[in-house]
């Protein structure tokens, strides 16, 4: 698990941490935990307490960094437009390169992975630390069941945000939070490592949010759980940009690229939240013409027939699959 840095002023890394695979992880673990076995929360008429002089540092560090970002004309919330072409050629490119290889170890190095992703129903869950206010509860939930049905319409893959156990849960938390977020990361994995364990409970300041996902150990790239940590200390946009790229990591698309434009995977910051480009690259990965463990040339092919598709390209310009 890595962060991303960037030369810029406050020297500060791109929002998410990378996905990293569970599947050692969930080879010796039980099935997931009860919900009862979630730590008891605060009665609802109590306020959250006071931050901390550490929590309310890392708010101003935050706040700071995005009002910069803004400034400069980044953090962009208009999906693309004319300035930022594309067309079905970039986006296979764009495709294999954040589908097929893992963040942590970049796309331009080593080999590719197989094809990742979500077999059963993927049931995001929001939790929250106790310093989470009930308003922003509300607000961090409404945002999250918005994302989740149009999560579920890109893909035409079952997403959703049940009252009920999850499988792929959204932490939100503060430094405070540091316990309940190391007895809820526990519980949910109990064959996590230590070092794993101690960056949710304690994340460096340049780790802005982080996510886990993956599959069992017969099938470690058909995912059945996620985890992602969003801090409580994000100012409004950059709080909803670790939920667009951590979710749709946690997702499949694991990998960030460069070339990638307009994008959410790519870390220039010009993008904050999910574009036109990212939604058609969850379309490619839950085509049911693509399956889990498909090496990047089995996919090549079928991803161009699904890119060009999207893209409007007439069907007698697509190469045909073998």
């Amino acid at each position: 698990m890595n962060a991303r840095r960037r030369n810029r002023w406050l020297q500060a890394p791109r929002f998410g941490a990378g996905l990293i695979g569970l599947t050692a992880l969930l080879a010796c673990t039980p099935p997931p935990p009860r919900d009862s076995l979630v730590p008891q929360s605060r009665p609802e008429d109590l306020a959250p307490p006071p931050r901390s002089s550490e929590s309310e540092q890392l708010a101003h560090y935050y706040a700071v960094l995005q009002q910069d970002l803004l400034t400069r004309g980044l953090l962009r919330r208009d999906g693309g437009g004319p300035d930022t072409p594309y067309d079905a050629d970039k986006l296979v490119r764009n495709f294999e390169a954040i589908a097929f290889f893992d963040e942590y170890a970049g796309s331009g190095s080593g080999s590719a992975g197989g094809l990742s992703r979500w077999r059963g129903p993927v049931r995001l869950k929001a939790e929250f630390g106790p310093s989470v206010s009930k308003a922003q509860q509300f607000e961090d939930s409404r945002f999250l069941a918005d994302y989740a049905n149009r999560l579920a319409r890109i893909t035409g893959h079952p997403i959703s945000t049940p009252t009920s156990r999850g499988n792929f849960y959204v932490i939100y938390a503060g430094k405070d939070d540091s316990d309940f977020v190391r007895a809820r990361v526990q519980q949910i994995l109990p064959g996590i490592s230590a070092e794993n364990l101690e960056i949710f409970a304690n994340p460096p300041r340049s780790f802005y949010c982080l996510v886990l996902a993956g599959g069992p150990q017969n099938d470690p790239l058909s995912y059945t759980r996620g985890i992602a940590l969003i801090r409580d200390e994000h100012p409004d946009l950059v709080r909803k940009s670790c939920v667009h790229e951590e979710v749709a990591q946690g997702l499949g698309l694991r990998n960030d690229s460069p070339r990638a434009r307009p994008s959410i995977f790519n870390d220039d910051d010009e993008f904050a939240l999910l574009t036109s480009h990212d939604e058609k690259l969850l379309t490619m990965l839950y085509d049911a013409r693509l399956q889990p463990g498909m090496s990047a040339e089995q996919a090549r092919p079928i991803a161009r027939i699904i890119a060009n598709e999207l893209m409007g390209v007439p069907p007698e310009a697509t190469p045909r699959a073998y």
